[in-house]
């Protein structure tokens, strides 16, 4: 099963399902359930799963996948970020090819991202709120002092109760990379700024994922109508296992329910296709679907 939110007309944001391989979307929002928010904390306070809570939903509408997968406008049902996360968090150099580049390009402090990915304690840092957050079809954003700001694409997880993952989606974790890579002490303005992560389409449940260790990740650039930049990998290249990250996310540190957590980038794109304007990146990840999103600089 699949969890989204979309957007209708005079009525607003909408929860819907898609259930097995089809593209059918079904509306089951309540005045119980608003949000994906809702649903999750409505499994918590019932101790039911989710798939048992949606099957006491009615189903109060149907509409196509395609139909909604266009850009957001307000005159059409359209996509929107699946959850409203309360916060979204980042592991880095969980990939080892992503460590090698990551000490290759820093000016500074050599080592520090090999050495991160040999230790016991994994790279944690705060990404983004809903605020900041793109969701499908929608602009993410190159910061207005950067001229070097890449995609990352990732496997994202949705946590549910404490440290229980309740599912999976994709993740844009947009960087600027010539902040970061001119000083490690400026990550944090490489990595937040509005348009800086990219979540969605949809949020596919344990039921729906077998083995998160297991899934092919692509991603594509296209620039002019044309493909510019393509890479991928295997999930199974993630050094660490995500019970480990979630651990290390809640050491003294409360963690609400929804929080996302993104699991770092094996496809590391070359400096030549830093994003620009109108660029529009793709990323997709079996099991979950393709999350799109057009570029543009603030």
């Amino acid at each position: 099963m699949k969890i989204l939110q979309f957007y209708v007309p005079d009525e607003g944001l909408r929860v819907g399902i898609m259930e097995g391989n089809s593209d059918e979307v079904f509306d089951i929002t309540s005045s119980g359930i608003q949000s994906t928010l809702d649903l999750i904390k409505r499994s918590i306070l019932l101790k039911m799963p989710i798939e048992s809570i949606v099957k006491s939903q009615e189903k109060k509408g149907k509409f196509s996948y395609n139909e909604l997968n266009i850009m957001p406008d307000k005159t059409k049902p359209h996509l929107l970020l699946p959850i409203y996360p309360p916060e979204v968090w980042g592991c880095g150099v969980t990939y080892k090819r992503s460590a090698e580049m990551r000490d290759d390009d820093t000016t500074s402090a050599k080592g520090i991202y090999d050495y991160v990915y040999s230790a016991t304690r994994p790279e944690l840092f705060f990404k983004a709120t809903s605020s900041r957050c793109s969701g499908p079809n929608d602009y993410i954003c190159i910061r207005s002092d950067s001229v070097l700001t890449a995609a990352e694409p990732e496997l994202a997880y949705v946590l549910g109760d404490g440290k229980e993952i309740i599912g999976y989606t994709i993740c844009n974790d947009v960087s600027a990379w010539d902040i970061e890579r001119e000083n490690p002490l400026y990550l944090p303005q490489s990595k937040i700024f509005y348009g800086c992560c990219a979540l969605g389409p949809v949020i596919s449940l344990n039921s729906e994922i077998k083995n998160p260790y297991n899934l092919n990740i692509t991603c594509k650039i296209i620039r002019n109508g044309s493909v510019i930049f393509s890479g991928e990998v295997n999930s199974s290249k993630i050094k660490r296992t995500f019970d480990e990250l979630t651990d290390f996310l809640c050491r003294d540190n409360p963690i609400l329910p929804g929080t996302t957590m993104t699991t770092g980038t094996g496809i590391m794109i070359p400096n030549d296709y830093a994003l620009e304007p109108n660029d529009v990146v793709e990323i997709e990840i079996e099991g979950i679907g393709k999350l799109s999103n057009p570029v543009k600089k603030l």
